[in-house]
């Protein structure tokens, strides 16, 4: 049986979550890069699967639970229709009181919000939303294999705009057969719409996904490191004179509009997961739902657990871990008595060596508060993350 989870009196936010993801894996069409929990071809369990993903959060919570922001991605959740995206509000409305000034966002494609979805959204308290829109180059979405266009990206910011007070716009660079002077085109569009918020990812093959599989059969090509490089710093440099300063290693916002729900998982703090695939992570557990849909009905549906994999990290493990999530945020970084205080470790004694590595090799910079990756330690955040596992 799904036991109830319980806070105890003031628990710090690494411990009890103060915010909550919402999965919704329905979509039109899976997309060749996409390795998220997401399902084309049975919107028709759409109504079973609200019913189990009430009696998750119902069985899971026990009772509303007060949280800071409220994060419902995918998947499409716009892909519901009306009906049934009126009704996913009320079940989280239900159990999730948003605190004074929290954030609420929803994730959408271009083409699957309409005004009357806009407006339930907006009814219920979003206050932000998030637009997959990739790219607006068509060749790109072909390889991508998004099924959309630059008009309708278009006919959604108008949609959007009015209704919501914050908004963001998703990107990838590095798509197979585009140069430099497309991606730099991608961005220029993009900034036309006039968002407050950018995500620029860099496309990343994922195992077993169909552009992966497209990559290992020749079919497609990746860009090579130069062009991929060559990208990512115009996005920097471009987004910082557009006012869009970059506050995590993907991602672009003016001031005071960054996502406050990803920054929970970038200070490795604790959260809820709720739906078909989602992670959770409570008191240092971190556990996920199984990805199979019919397996997470069957089993909601009989009052019990849809958890697959569980992890609990041992003290230094998760003071390594949180250490790497805080030093991909370029602005704020890694605060030495933040973390010690979250941690219960010294980052000196814990990772001393790899960070005079760095420091000497220029790619982190120290004020004696904070440590930061510098702008050429940005391009090889991987490896000096790496370090600090």
């Amino acid at each position: 049986m799904i036991r109830p989870l319980q806070p105890a009196p003031n628990e710090p936010p690494w411990q009890w979550p103060r915010a909550a993801y919402i999965h919704i894996p329905f979509c039109a069409h899976k997309c060749g890069y996409c390795d998220f929990a997401s399902l084309a071809g049975v919107d028709h369990l759409a109504g079973r699967y609200l019913d189990s993903l009430e009696r998750e959060i119902a069985l899971s919570l026990g009772e509303p639970r007060e949280v800071d922001t409220i994060f419902v991605g995918g998947g499409t959740p716009t892909r519901l229709d009306a009906g049934q995206l009126e009704r996913l509000a009320r079940i989280i409305g239900r159990w999730f009181v948003l605190s004074p000034g929290g954030e609420w966002t929803v994730e959408a494609n271009p083409g699957t919000l309409d005004a009357e979805k806009a407006d339930i959204l907006a009814a219920a308290g979003v206050d932000r939303i998030s637009l997959g829109a990739q790219s607006f180059r068509p060749e790109s979405l072909q390889v991508l294999e998004r099924h959309h266009g630059r008009a309708e990206v278009e006919s959604a910011v108008a949609i959007v705009g009015p209704r919501f007070p914050r908004w963001s716009l998703d990107l990838i660079f590095g798509v197979p057969g585009s140069s430099l002077e497309d991606w730099r085109r991608d961005l220029e569009i993009a900034l036309d719409f006039g968002p407050s918020h950018l995500s620029c990812y860099g496309l990343v093959f994922e195992k077993g996904t169909e552009l992966w599989k497209q990559r290992s059969r020749g079919e497609v090509r990746p860009v090579d490191e130069e062009l991929e490089r060559a990208m990512y710093e115009s996005t920097i440099d471009r987004l910082a004179g557009a006012g869009l300063a970059m506050y995590e290693i993907s991602n672009f916002a003016r001031p005071g509009h960054e996502s406050r729900h990803n920054l929970v998982y970038w200070a490795n703090d604790a959260y809820f997961g709720f739906g078909v695939g989602a992670a959770r992570y409570v008191r240092g557990i971190r556990s996920v739902n199984t990805r199979e849909l019919p397996a997470y009905l069957r089993r909601i549906e009989a009052g019990e657990p849809a958890i697959g994999p569980t992890e609990q990290l041992a003290p230094e493990e998760r003071a390594r871990e949180t250490a790497v999530l805080m030093l991909r945020r370029t602005r704020l970084g890694l605060d030495r008595d933040d973390f010690c205080w979250r941690t219960g470790f010294d980052i000196d004694q814990l990772a001393g060596a790899a960070i005079e590595r760095y420091m000497t090799l220029g790619l982190l910079e120290d004020d004696g508060t904070r440590l930061r990756l510098t702008r050429e330690g940005i391009f090889v955040a991987d490896d000096i993350l790496a370090a600090f596992l």
